[in-house]
Formats: C-alpha cells, sequence, structure tokens
C-alpha cells in the first residue's frame, strides 16, 4: 500500500474525488498527513472514508527503532519502514534553529572509502513519502522545542541517484500547505552526479546545492570516492558554475579532511586553484572516524591552518563544528551496529 505522505496536494485532490469525496477534504488530509496524525486522529473526517483510506494506503510509514542523545542536543533516530528496512535521520538543535538531516536511500551505492552509509550497498530508494516522514516524524516529536527550521539531505544515500523522489519531497517540504520550508532551507548533498546536477537547475530546484568533493586533484579522488572514475574534478567544478549560473544560489563545497591525506599545504593550493571563478564556501569537516575505515582525522591545529590557509588566499571556508559524534554520529553508523547486533545474536 502507498503511504499518504507521498501525495501532493494536487495528488490529493484527485484521490479524494475518486472516492467520492468534496474537494474539500484533501486540504483536512494533508493537514494531518503534516501533524503525522495516526488514522484514529482524523477525527474531522466520516468514518466511511476513513476505512477506505486504512484499506488503502499507510498513514505512518515510519516507527521509531532505537534513538540516541548526544551530549550536545543532537538527537540520532533510527527508523524502520513498513517493510522492516532501517533508515537513519538526525535531529540538530542550533542557535539559529533547528535542522533535520534525512536519509533518501536504503543504504548507498557509491562507495566512499570513509563513509559508513555504502557499508552494505544499496538495497533501495526510499519513496518521497519515506522521506518526508522522517522529517514529520521528528517535527511532532519536536513541536515543543521550535519546530524545523531547515532540512539537509546528507543521511545515508546519495539524493540525485533517486532523483525523482528527492525532487518530490523537496517541492513538497516546499509546498504552502505542506511544511512550506522556502528553498534557501534545504540543502542537498551530492558526490557529484553532473547529469542530476543540470536537472536541478533545469526543473527549478534551487536548493542549497553542496559537493563531497574531498580532494582537490583526481588521483586522490580515486583512492576515496568511486565516483572519480565517473567524473573529473574540473567537470564537477564546471557542473556548479553552470548551476550558479541558472539559480544564482552559491553553492558548498565539502571537504573532508583526511589527516596527513589531504589536508597539506599543497592541497590547499590545490583546492584554492581548483575552485577559482566559482562562487562557493568550503566546508570543512575533520573525519568523523568509524570502524568501517582506516582513515584518521587530522589534529584540530592542522584542520584550522588549512582552513586558514584557504581564508588567505581569498577562498570562503570555515571548519563545521561537529554533532553527535558521540552518538554513532557518522551516516550508517547506527544502523549498521544495530544489523550486526543482531547478527551475532
Amino acid at each position: 500500500m502507498r503511504p499518504l505522505a507521498d501525495f501532493s496536494l494536487e495528488e490529493l485532490t484527485e484521490l479524494v474525488e475518486s472516492m467520492g469525496e468534496k474537494k474539500y477534504r484533501a486540504k483536512q488530509l494533508m493537514r494531518h498527513i503534516v501533524a503525522y496524525d495516526s488514522f484514529d486522529e482524523y477525527t474531522d473526517l466520516p468514518k466511511t472514508f476513513i476505512n477506505s483510506l486504512r484499506e488503502n494506503y499507510i498513514d505512518r510509514v515510519l516507527v521509531e527503532n532505537t534513538r540516541v542523545v548526544s551530549s550536545d542536543g543532537a538527537v540520532r533516530y533510527l527508523f524502520q519502514t513498513v517493510g522492516g528496512d532501517l533508515i537513519e535521520s538526525v535531529f540538530l538543535p542550533h542557535d539559529y534553529g533547528n535542522s533535520v538531516c534525512v536519509s533518501c536511500q536504503v543504504g548507498c551505492a557509491m562507495g566512499c572509502g570513509f563513509c559508513a552509509s555504502g557499508h552494505y550497498g544499496l538495497k533501495r530508494n526510499l519513496s518521497a513519502g519515506e522521506i518526508l516522514s522522517q522529517v514529520l516524524f521528528i517535527a511532532r516529536d519536536k513541536r515543543n522545542e521550535g519546530g524545523i527550521n531547515k532540512l539537509v539531505m546528507m543521511g545515508s544515500g546519495e539524493p540525485l541517484h533517486n532523483y525523482y523522489n528527492t525532487v518530490k519531497f523537496i517541492r513538497l517540504v516546499n509546498s504552502e500547505y505542506g511544511l512550506n520550508i522556502g528553498m534557501r532551507s534545504v540543502s542537498l548533498s551530492s558526490c557529484g552526479l553532473i547529469d542530476g546536477i543540470d536537472r536541478l537547475a533545469s526543473d527549478g530546484i534551487s536548493c542549497t546545492l553542496s559537493l563531497s568533493l574531498h580532494a582537490a586533484c583526481d588521483d586522490k579522488r580515486k583512492k576515496i570516492m568511486k565516483i572519480a572514475e565517473r567524473y573529473t574534478v574540473a567537470e564537477l567544478v564546471a557542473a556548479l558554475k553552470r548551476y550558479f549560473d541558472k539559480t544564482g544560489r552559491r553553492v558548498i563545497i565539502e571537504y573532508i579532511l583526511i589527516g596527513g591525506f589531504n589536508d597539506t599545504d599543497a592541497d590547499a593550493v590545490m583546492l584554492k586553484n581548483l575552485l577559482k571563478g566559482l562562487c562557493c564556501h568550503v566546508n570543512l569537516i575533520p573525519l568523523n572516524k568509524t570502524e568501517y575505515c582506516d582513515f584518521s582525522p587530522p589534529t584540530k591545529k592542522r584542520a584550522y591552518g588549512f582552513c586558514e590557509k584557504l581564508k588567505s588566499s581569498g577562498v570562503s571556508a570555515s571548519v563545521r563544528r561537529s554533532m553527535g559524534s558521540d552518538v554513532a554520529g557518522a551516516c550508517g553508523q547506527l544502523k549498521n551496529r544495530t544489523v550486526e547486533q543482531k547478527i551475532k545474536k
């Protein structure tokens, strides 16, 4: 059965009319969907209509399996889908508002050497409603803590590898009848699928686009990211320039700092030269060490030294504050540990 959260208001309108109900029922349904209500809470709808919905659609597509709370207030949720798959989401509180980081796939096919998300490979894409339900669950859970202001597609999976559902999710949260979160408050992180980047701009999606670059030359990038066999760093930067030209949105360069690998002065110079002419900000992320890779993070002094090297050469850059590192903070860790515990049992 299909989750109701998959439907836009226009689709809900067609649905209720096909079921013999008045058009205004669609907005009533949308309010319940956004509130992440169960069918038992649809008390303003006729019982016969609710019973028909129960027989054909799913009210809540996710249930909570596990949660862990970090000392800095971040909350990592492990959800279970109706089909039994496990996916992770994170609530991130900030002084300027609250963010939710969502997953878009069960697993990941990209196989980046530093990431736990793809440890078991890709199982399937999540539907737009399954991605949205992560936000709706957390928004309901945190409704007394200021609501959700920003969304980040940086959980498990490659958003542009699940293009249709990613774009529909963004449009659902952007809708005035949905969460009404503006495009500028939605961040999409990609390892660099150029066709998808070009399609985003053509389809009118002007969210904050982040490229997971992590190395300024092809040789190094190939050692840690399989996608580097397909696209060169020069081709990626050219795609980002096209995105900026069409949307006017500054892009973000994500650069995981790996101790002794990509954090040297020479790497800083290569990165500066690569990004010349691109309207961007470099987000430096000290590696979050996992049991699934042999890399190590740089020292704090080295990380901030790398940042200063970029800034002194005219590149906008900052070191990202890590949140949730004490609760399996890297994408995929909580799920993988849960799966492995079950295997051991």
